[in-house]
């Protein structure tokens, strides 16, 4: 295992995280609390340090559980968690989105909430969880101002999703020199990922980038096959089918990524986003021990070569040959506010 530092901020983060979503929920499978306990424990032995997680996750319960779980480790490793969604007065059914509440008083309340089922008096990392350029206020910037010197945090960052909004949020982010931007990321899906690399690198911030889902929902580490059939309560079976469909052809192109006995696809996809200076650590959906093992050595394996990335930005270019929609590209996804809307509020700057 590798480290890289979060923004400027003096945190340290594995290269290969470890998102705790699969933590005190069922949504990538259910399992019990001693097989969740013995996967998180199992990721502290193969180097991984960065552990992230979000109040809404079983509505607080993944908090408890990874608190409880890495209690023995506190000071090996970094905590994140994410705030923003309010849980606590509203229920939820299935995978559907919850009503978000970013005002200064609910997120100061949220943040001392989540400490309490963490176990800690403070973490290392907090994330504002999918917020609008319009929640993001300066009364809410404040607070986050707060939260580092009060010592509850020691960096700020925003988590991002697709269907919520994210190039808009993520430029304010790093327009604003927040730590770290998480968004969704991969060889598959490049489009918001070269989008952010390029906002860091034109703005010069010291904000770094968190990739999750670097397996494009099981194509790229072939969980995912055309014998797959994913049970109703998988969080993957959002994707359509269409979207699997091209991406099992695309998959194919990228063979050359492996190396027998030194690198398989999956770990090549991680060494792929780890390429990026601007990236710090990558989450992928551990669904096993197993993965642990493979995914967590990924950052030990041959670095991608020169002509292997040139390669795979000419196949993307490309569209890897693939001559229909398959819904794979960033553009598709909303904005909650364009750029230039920003640049003419003044909030974003050229």
């Amino acid at each position: 295992m590798q480290y890289r530092e979060l923004g400027n901020s003096g945190v340290e983060v594995s290269e290969v995280g470890f998102g705790a979503w699969v933590v005190g929920t069922d949504w990538w499978g259910d399992r019990d609390e001693d097989d969740q306990r013995e996967m998180v424990e199992h990721a502290v032995e193969q180097g991984i340090t960065y552990f992230d997680t979000g109040d809404v996750y079983g509505h607080g319960q993944s908090e408890e559980y990874l608190g409880d779980f890495l209690a023995p480790y506190r000071e090996e490793v970094t905590l994140a968690t994410k705030i923003g969604y309010d849980f606590y007065n509203n229920p939820q059914a299935g995978h559907g989105e919850l009503p978000k509440e970013m005002t200064p008083d609910y997120l100061r309340d949220a943040i001392e909430q989540s400490l309490d089922r963490l176990g800690v008096e403070r973490v290392e990392y907090l994330q504002l969880h999918n917020p609008n350029v319009s929640e993001m206020t300066p009364d809410v910037l404040e607070v986050l101002d707060e939260v580092r010197e009060d010592g509850l945090a020691d960096a700020i960052g925003v988590a991002l999703g697709p269907s919520i909004g994210w190039l808009a949020e993520g430029d304010f982010a790093i327009e604003n020199e927040f730590d770290g931007v998480q968004y969704v990321g991969n060889i598959l899906e490049q489009d918001v990922h070269q989008h952010f690399v390029e906002t860091v690198r034109d703005t010069g911030a010291d904000t770094s980038l968190i990739a999750r889902v670097p397996h494009s929902s099981g194509i790229l580490n072939e969980q995912v096959t055309p014998d797959t059939e994913l049970a109703d309560d998988d969080h993957r079976g959002f994707r359509p089918d269409e979207w699997y469909e091209t991406g099992w052809e695309k998959v194919e192109e990228l063979r050359f990524l492996e190396r027998a006995g030194e690198r398989t696809l999956g770990q090549a996809s991680i060494q792929w986003l780890l390429s990026f200076d601007e990236v710090a650590s990558v989450t992928p959906t551990f669904r096993s021990k197993e993965d642990i093992t493979e995914w967590a050595a990924a950052p030990d394996t041959p670095a991608l070569s020169d002509e292997e990335r040139e390669r795979v930005a000419d196949l993307y270019a490309s569209n890897f040959g693939v001559d229909r929609f398959d819904g794979m590209e960033a553009a598709d996804f909303r904005t909650s506010v364009g750029g230039d809307d920003l640049r003419d509020a003044g909030l974003l700057a050229d």
